[in-house]
This record gives structure tokens, sequence and C-alpha cells, in this order.
């Protein structure tokens, strides 16, 4: 039983290593593969830190107690789906609510609100911020009309050219119906 107990615990320091260094790419390779089984509780980390705990409390019980093999793996059972309940509730199931990424592409720019942080000259370049998510991002900016936008002004991003966004003053419509 400490053979069983003793590589469950190495499979789980392994995936865990592994998952740090390549995860990222494993995850990108295997994207979508696993979609048809979709359960919460069967996520990879969830399941790779019970079988970690079953190993490690079977190893330490068995080391440090004097109870039999059933009754060790019986606890060892017990005590690694306690802590991957407490895993999946404590750790998974709130990151599935968090936001996943702040990053954003140039082609996500068309058609957002921003505002003016360096003046636009008529014929040059400037700064606009353009909100994206719970952050701002600023980019070089130029006026899509050749007219200068002063600091402050609302613009509309119109679309992006060689990394530039190209904008437009933003003029809301008072009294018309969105």
């Amino acid at each position: 039983m400490q053979t069983l107990y003793l590589g469950c615990l190495a499979l789980g320091v392994i995936f865990a290593v592994v998952s740090v260094l390549v995860g990222d790419l494993i995850g990108n390779a295997l994207d979508g593969v696993f979609d048809l089984v979709s359960f919460d509780f069967l996520n990879p980390t969830v399941l790779a830190g019970g079988i970690t705990v079953f190993g490690g409390a079977g190893v330490l019980l068995t080391r440090y107690s004097g109870l039999e093999d059933g009754a060790i793996l019986a606890l060892s059972l017990l005590i690694a789906a306690f802590m991957a309940v407490l895993l999946f509730l404590a750790v998974i199931k709130p990151m599935d609510k968090s936001e996943v990424s702040t990053g954003f592409s140039m082609q996500d720019l068309p058609g957002r609100i921003g505002e003016i942080t360096v003046p636009v000259p008529a014929t040059g370049y400037g700064e606009v911020m353009v909100r994206f998510g719970a952050g701002n991002s600023l980019h070089t900016a130029a006026s899509f009309e050749q007219l200068s936008l002063p600091a402050g002004s609302k613009v509309v991003v119109i679309e992006v050219r060689e990394g530039v966004a190209l904008v437009s003053e933003f003029e809301e419509r008072k009294g018309a119906d969105v």
C-alpha cells in the first residue's frame, strides 16, 4: 500500500510541476477536447489535488499511526474527498466567476468611446484613453477627419491603422432613444 500512496503523491507533485512549466502549452493544444465532460467538479486541478492528498495522507497515516491498511485506505479516501471539495469550493468555484483576462486586441478598439489625454493636432498624433473592463488603456491617436482634438474631449475610435487609433469627436444626440 505504501507504494500506491507514494505513487499518488509523486503523480500529484509531477502534475503540479508540469502544470506550472508547460500548462499553457498543454491547455492550448487540448483546447476544447474535454468540453463534452464539463462537470465542474471534474476539474483537473481538483482531481490532481485529491490524488495528491490521498497519497500524502496515506503515507503519513502509514508511518505515524497504528491503524491497519483498510482503515488507512478509507481514512485517506475521506481526507482526499474532503480536501478536493474544499479546493473546489474555496478556489475553483470563485475563480470561475473572476475576470479571465485584462488583455485586449487592437481590433477591439473600433467603436469604443475614449477620452483624449494628450491633445491630437489636425495632422499629428496625440493619445486616447479607452476603458477595457476594469482598467484603462492608452493608445496613440490621430484625428480621423484631420481636426484638432483638445485634451478631455470624448471621442469614438473609428478604426486602427498601423497601430494608431483613428478617432473622431463623440457627439451624443440629445433626446434620441438609444
